[in-house]
């Protein structure tokens, strides 16, 4: 069964008719031609597929298209406004991606983690859950972003790239 929907995805209005059973990421790359997010396990086990999704962070791979009907979706590309986005910029600084393939949902995910720790939600590994402020030490950056994985390996310089911007 198809069904008519409207999205705006980095900041520009779509229609678009899918199949109940299409995924965000799938409407995305496939109707949209936006390639930013990727489509690594198509399980929502690492992250590549990281979306906004009225600025919470969510898998494209997990979430039905129908099910976000007028939705503000914000990928990779979507973060600048003409000019890289300061997390791009730390990343390239840093050199916190070798293959590429992981880095537009680690960014897209560390926005959205700097976004919640600025609202004070708590982690897993939060001294004080009941704190009003979020530190984000190294270990707190590692664990909000324990969802992305980088099969190349650069964890070394994706945190210290994630806590320059956050500790700004």
């Amino acid at each position: 069964m198809d069904l008519e929907i409207e999205l705006r995805v980095d900041g520009t209005e779509h229609r678009l008719t899918v199949d109940t059973r299409t995924t965000l990421l799938d409407a995305l790359r496939e109707q949209l031609g936006n390639t930013s997010p990727k489509k690594g396990c198509d399980h929502g086990q690492c992250g590549a597929c990281t979306l906004l999704l009225d600025g919470r962070r969510i898998l494209g791979c997990l979430a039905l298209a129908v099910a976000h009907q007028g939705a503000d979706i914000v990928t990779a590309a979507g973060l600048t406004d003409g000019e890289l986005h300061p997390l791009q910029r730390s990343f390239i600084a840093h050199d916190a991606f070798q293959c590429g393939y992981c880095t537009p949902g680690q960014i897209v995910s560390a926005a959205g983690m700097l976004r919640e720790a600025g609202e004070g939600w708590p982690s897993a590994v939060s001294k004080d859950p009941n704190a009003t402020e979020v530190v984000l030490d190294d270990e707190e950056i590692a664990e909000r972003m324990s969802g992305n994985l980088c099969r190349c390996a650069a964890y070394a310089n994706i945190v210290p790239a994630i806590a320059e911007v956050a500790h700004r």
